[in-house]
């Protein structure tokens, strides 16, 4: 639901890149690509951001106030 702040093997933090990736796959880079270019080089956070599913706008729909 959330992007994690930090890896949850390794402990890098790697929420900050978030947005940045996001931005690279819209702009038409695969993800291997955006990866690169982020300097994201480990497996256990690559697999996050490759495993990730966004889903907070649609999980917020269900919020009881």
């Amino acid at each position: 639901m959330i992007f994690p702040v930090r890896c949850f093997s390794c402990g890098k933090p790697i929420g900050h890149l978030w947005f940045k990736y996001k931005e690279l796959i819209e702009k038409g880079k695969t993800p291997k690509e955006a990866l690169d270019e982020l300097k994201v080089e480990r497996v256990c956070c690559r697999q996050i951001f490759l495993g990730h599913v966004d889903l907070i706008e649609e999980v917020s729909k269900f919020k009881k106030w």
